[in-house]
């Protein structure tokens, strides 16, 4: 098999791919229809990404599975990736009502899991010419610079990515913390944006698809930020359910302290 390295070099040229695509689509009249099942909005640009990547990586890599939110995973798709030790984990657009809106934050995120956990990943904002990397063991970096997470210990007064429908207390048997509340429409890239230590954490409650957040949640981890589960769990990915229990993404010191408000019983 192709070592971590390899496999990351694969995923970058792939989003940079992707980055053109939704370049040429981006700020212009686009098609776009909703998926069933109120599951959100889909363009043209995300089905022709879908596409592109999964004829690039998997001809790069035959072995692997193929999870993606714009790839039907049923039958025989789904068998074969639960099958496989190594898979790739894929948003072709993840932030599309962004893109839909002429944001420049939308992001392509690709990732790459061994035997459920993520060993590379890139989040990529083309219109912003930002490439978030992460290898497992290797560290994280944003166009080659190495990142390091926030180092704060506490959560009051941290600065959290995420809405502020996570923020009610009746969210939090240990009490809600008091912290100053930021939002990007990217989750992969607000994970991302944790590794950057741009703010001191990034947190949603709701299940969270794998593809939103394997690439992001490596590289936050990659930076030196804790990332598990709404209830502290290891995230696994490669799943049959493709949906993990929340996410926590912060310095450590404040993944504690939220993890702990979020999981003990109210005094």
């Amino acid at each position: 098999m192709p070592g971590r390295d390899a496999d990351l070099d694969l995923l970058i040229a792939a989003a940079r791919a992707a980055g053109r695509i939704a370049a040429r689509h981006w700020n212009t009249p686009m098609d776009v229809r909703d998926k069933p099942n109120g599951a959100g909005p889909v363009t043209a640009a995300d089905l022709q990404i879908d596409a592109m990547l999964r004829e690039r990586l998997t001809a790069a890599r035959p072995g692997y599975g193929w999870l993606s939110e714009e790839t039907p995973d049923t039958g025989d798709r789904l068998a074969d990736r639960l099958a496989r030790s190594h898979v790739f984990i894929v948003d072709p657009i993840d932030g599309t009502r962004a893109f839909i809106d002429g944001s420049r934050q939308f992001a392509h995120s690709l990732a790459i899991a061994r035997d459920g956990q993520v060993t590379a990943g890139v989040v990529y904002l083309p219109l912003r010419q930002e490439m978030f990397t992460a290898a497992l063991g290797r560290g994280a970096a944003l166009n080659g610079r190495p990142l390091v997470a926030s180092t704060r210990t506490g959560a009051e007064g941290a600065t959290i990515l995420t809405t502020r429908s996570n923020l009610r207390a009746d969210c939090w048997p240990g009490g809600s913390p008091a912290v100053v509340l930021q939002f990007r429409p990217s989750l992969a890239f607000r994970l991302a944006l944790v590794g950057q230590g741009r703010c001191d954490g990034a947190l949603t409650l709701r299940d969270s698809w794998e593809w939103d957040v394997a690439a992001g949640g490596l590289i936050a981890a990659e930076a030196g930020a804790f990332v598990s589960t709404r209830k502290g769990g290891v995230p696994r990915f490669n799943t049959p359910v493709p949906l993990l229990p929340g996410i926590v993404a912060a310095a450590p010191g404040v993944h504690a302290q939220l993890v702990a408000r979020l999981t003990l019983p109210a005094a």
